[in-house]
């Protein structure tokens, strides 16, 4: 699997928004497609948006609409533009990289998503609190 790290949790009032960013150093970044999960307190981890080699993105419906992935792969880094949040997105956000297309996740409730991931980084704090 390919390592990545992830950076810019933190804490904002609901409504606001944030910039998280996964990042890797490996040659073969360009390659993969790039998950973005969180696990929300006494919750199992879910999927939250993917987007494939070839750009194509997929999103969570509880994010539809709030959320938007990109990726950039001169930078070898995938950015997750959170906006509206809320207090249901509080949690512990991570990425993973796998040599998939995210199209597999169609037809499948977010939480099936992780299955297909093996390694995880440590992940980057969002609370979402008035």
């Amino acid at each position: 699997q390919l390592q990545v790290v992830e950076s810019g949790g933190g804490s904002v009032q609901p409504g606001g928004s944030l910039r998280l960013s996964c990042a890797s150093s490996e040659i073969l970044f360009a390659y993969y497609s790039v998950g973005w999960f969180r696990r929300a307190p006494g919750k199992e981890r879910e999927g939250v948006s993917c987007t494939s080699k070839d750009g194509s993105t997929i999103y969570a419906d509880s994010v539809k609409g709030r959320f938007s992935i990109s990726r950039h792969n001169a930078n070898k880094t995938v950015i997750l533009e959170m906006n509206a949040l809320t207090p249901e997105d509080t949690g512990t956000y991570y990425c993973a990289a796998e040599n998939i297309r995210c199209t597999v996740f169609l037809g499948h409730t977010p939480d099936k998503w992780p299955l297909r991931f093996g390694s995880w980084g440590q992940g980057t704090q969002v609370t979402v609190s008035s």
